[in-house]
């Protein structure tokens, strides 16, 4: 109950706030439209009074203009420029509203039309014109360099001089000549007021942007210009002119004031904007008009004439030529700015998806750290390489666009969206306040969809990294990095922020990139060879070549660790050419050995690195030549997922089936397109995975999971059969295993219950008893 009071009142000085500034033009409006409707009567000869009622308007249009500027100081936060300005004009209005006030006094006390002004009004008076001309001239122009100061000085000079000059030949200077001569205090507050309308001008056209809003001082300025009309009435009319005057020209200066007011109260300052430069080519231009109204008052001959008028015409060409020139230069100068501009956005930003690049994004996180916290998103689409290589680099270059467009959507003001590189993107966030964890989630989200015109379907895995100021750059990155590597290692369209000690399994896997190097340098690596049997005789028709590692103090280090560290380093490339060299040296031998018979094929498997490697093809048809093997005795297995790798590792598949050797599909069911794969992928062969193997065989525990088994198996005999291929069930690790694979239709196999993987020294001793039997049968 207690926060009512309060909420009520705030609601109420709010409503206030906002209905103030419409509640002093209103009263301004009313005021000058009321002394304009008093002198239409005057002037009709139904005078509402005497005319020193003119008298009240100025003085009580100055009150509310004091007002208004007193609750703009009040109620807006102002700039300390900007505030010392207003306080300035508040001061301003002040005077005047006491000025004018002795003067109507005075006025009420007088029955003349013209009343003579009180010195002190016009002393207090002059201080109101002062306080106005200190206020413009302390405004801040923004100008720091000497000899863009001396220029603007001397343009100034330029301007002042050609205003004064057209002011004073047609305002004061009648005035001061006039038959019945005016009061000093008059023409020392006329004069004060061309004082600062011109400096007003003068000044303002200068002005790019700043604390006091440009239109706001604009129409201070302006109301410099009521004296210059003023004069006007005054040279035109006489003392009659001053009840016009005091009636409906000089309230104009509070109203412009007020209008003043609120346009400061809704300036944002957001907008820049060039300085006038044209007021110089003006003034000149304007100094010939009063030269030329003084040819009709002089006494000379037609030639001085002329002269006077082709100097006139000479000034004027010039000042209309400058003007032009300096238009071509301001346009000059802005096509350079906006080349520097454009040439600066393609430094720092990426030509095909227009997001920030690496160097912007480093020297962003820089400034960032040095200031204090940030926080790194680092993005990185999950299989994009597929969409590259399956559907062309095109294709990938929209959905790259795509993405980006969809990051920054997603982003948001929240943070910077980058693009690193490839299909490598990144978040920079500035502000403690953004949660880096709910945009991450908010960018998967958004990932969640198909985009780009093809409608395709992409996942991110997003590294999130926090730091605090004096972080290092490329820590906070190399935390970034971690992170993202863990994201990927639990699947795809995840994220996961970095915390201490995350780095070690990265920085062991580094590690361990750097030791297969040395081990393939030093000869650690060896092939053993797991025997594919004949189901029916036992006898063995053909190997699958497998690659271990013999560390020098790690011992035998599993294919599980180091294999996934070579693809990510690319040493899987001389991994597995050494390992097609072994298998085809070795085998070639047994043939030589054992007779052609001894072995019907040999099978190293090969990696989806491998196939993309240009120089694959030729260091198979190299091996094949130097070691003698015949093509059809080599079946190359894979993997599905290194068969869905695109076009240009089935146009190489295809090459390698017509050079005569076959491939073999490896842990065939286990893939998304198992089926599909067969029609567009050479295959001669196709291997059962373990996985539809283990507990296949009836009479053990899950007899219904072992019969759904035994369906997979079944439809995979069959349809192998269909397509004319050969089949091979891999894991067996019993009999009853082998006898059921048997059953339906399998006749070769492979796993531990039929032969474990050997060095070539005992596979050799098992070739040679095979050997042996079937000479003595």
């Amino acid at each position: 109950m207690s926060r009512t009071p309060t909420i009520v009142a705030g609601a109420a000085e709010t409503i206030g706030v906002t209905d103030a500034p419409r509640r002093h033009l209103a009263l301004i409006a009313a005021i000058w439209l009321g002394g304009s409707a008093w002198y239409v009567a005057w002037v009709a000869g139904a005078p509402l009074g005497p005319a020193a009622i003119a008298y009240l308007a100025l003085p009580l249009g100055s009150v509310v203009g004091a007002l208004s500027v007193r609750g703009l100081i009040r109620s807006v936060s102002l700039d300390p420029v900007a505030r010392r300005f207003w306080r300035q004009m508040l001061v301003s209005f002040a005077l005047l509203a006491v000025g004018y006030s002795m003067l109507a006094v005075a006025a009420f006390a007088d029955t003349s039309v013209l009343p003579t002004m009180p010195v002190p009004a016009a002393v207090v008076i002059a201080g109101a014109f002062g306080a106005a001309m200190w206020a413009v001239a302390r405004v801040p122009l923004g100008i720091s360099s000497r000899t863009e100061r001396q220029k603007q000085w001397l343009d100034r000079a330029i301007a002042f001089l050609g205003c004064g000059t057209v002011l004073f030949t047609f305002g004061l200077g009648p005035m001061i000549n006039a038959p019945e001569p005016w009061s000093t205090q008059t023409l020392v507050l006329i004069s004060l007021s061309f004082l600062l309308s011109i400096g007003g001008i003068t000044k303002v056209s200068y002005i790019g942007n700043g604390p006091v809003d440009r239109v706001a001082i604009r129409l201070v300025g302006l109301t410099g210009l009521i004296g210059a009309a003023v004069a006007l009435l005054a040279v035109l009319g006489g003392y009659d002119s001053s009840v016009p005057a005091q009636a409906v020209v000089m309230p104009i200066a509070p109203l412009l004031a007020v209008v003043a007011v609120r346009r400061q109260r809704v300036s944002t300052g957001a907008r820049p904007r060039r300085a006038n430069t044209w007021l110089p080519y003006l003034a000149v231009a304007a100094v010939d008009v009063p030269l030329l109204a003084q040819l009709p008052g002089h006494t000379m001959t037609v030639t001085g004439r002329l002269v006077i008028g082709a100097a006139v015409l000479v000034n004027a060409l010039v000042a209309v030529r400058q003007f032009f020139a300096m238009r071509e230069n301001s346009r000059l100068l802005r096509e350079k700015r906006a080349s520097e501009e454009r040439l600066r956005h393609e430094v720092t930003h990426d030509g095909l998806t227009g997001l920030a690049n690496r160097g912007l994004f480093r020297e962003r996180l820089a400034a960032t750290l040095y200031a204090g916290e940030a926080t790194v998103l680092l993005v990185d689409l999950d299989d994009f390489k597929t969409v590259n290589d399956s559907l062309g680099h095109e294709v990938g270059d929209h959905l790259l666009i795509a993405v980006a467009e969809t990051l920054r959507a997603a982003t948001g003001p929240d943070g910077l969206p980058v693009r690193l590189a490839g299909d490598e993107f990144a978040v920079l966030i500035d502000d403690p306040a953004v949660d880096g964890e709910a945009l991450a989630e908010r960018v998967l989200d958004a990932f969640s969809g198909p985009m780009s015109e093809h409608q395709l379907l992409v996942h991110a895995s997003i590294g999130v990294a926090s730091a605090a100021a004096g972080t290092a750059l490329d820590t906070v990155l190399r935390d970034a990095d971690v992170a993202m590597y863990a994201a990927k290692q639990r699947g795809k369209a995840n994220y996961v922020r970095y915390h201490g000690g995350m780095e070690l399994p990265v920085v062991g896997h580094a590690r361990l990139g750097g030791e297969l190097r040395r081990g393939l340098d030093a000869g650690e690596f060896f092939v053993v060879y797991q025997p594919i049997i004949e189901l029916a005789t036992g006898r063995v028709v053909g190997v699958e070549a497998l690659v271990r590692w013999q560390h020098p103090t790690r011992g035998l280090v599993s294919p599980a660790e180091f294999i996934p560290a070579a693809e990510g380093t690319g040493l899987i490339v001389p991994l597995g050419r050494f390992v097609m060299r072994e298998t085809c040296r070795q085998t070639a031998a047994w043939l030589a050995e054992f007779g052609p018979d001894a072995l019907h094929k040999a099978g190293p498997n090969v990696s989806v690195r491998q196939l993309h490697d240009p120089d694959f093809l030729d260091d198979v048809r190299r091996i094949l030549d130097e070691t003698g093997l015949p093509a059809e005795r080599v079946v190359l297995e894979l993997t599905e997922s290194a068969v869905l790798r695109g076009p240009q590792v089935l146009s190489t598949l295809h090459r390698l089936h017509e050079m005569g050797i076959r491939l073999a599909l490896d842990d065939f069911g286990t893939g998304e397109s198992s089926l599909s794969l067969l029609r567009a992928f050479p295959a001669s062969i196709v291997k059962l995975d373990k996985s539809f193997v283990d507990g296949i065989e009836i009479g053990q525990e899950g007899t219904a999971e072992a019969a759904a088994r035994q369906a997979v198996a079944r439809a995979v005999i069959q349809m192998a059969g269909a397509l004319g291929l050969d089949t091979v069930a891999e894991g067996i690790e019993n009999q009853e295993q082998a006898d059921r694979l048997q059953t339906l239709g399998y006749t070769l196999g492979q796993g531990y219950h039929l032969a474990r993987p050997m060095p070539a020294e005992d596979f050799t001793r098992l070739l040679a008893r095979q050997t042996g039997v079937a000479a003595a049968a």
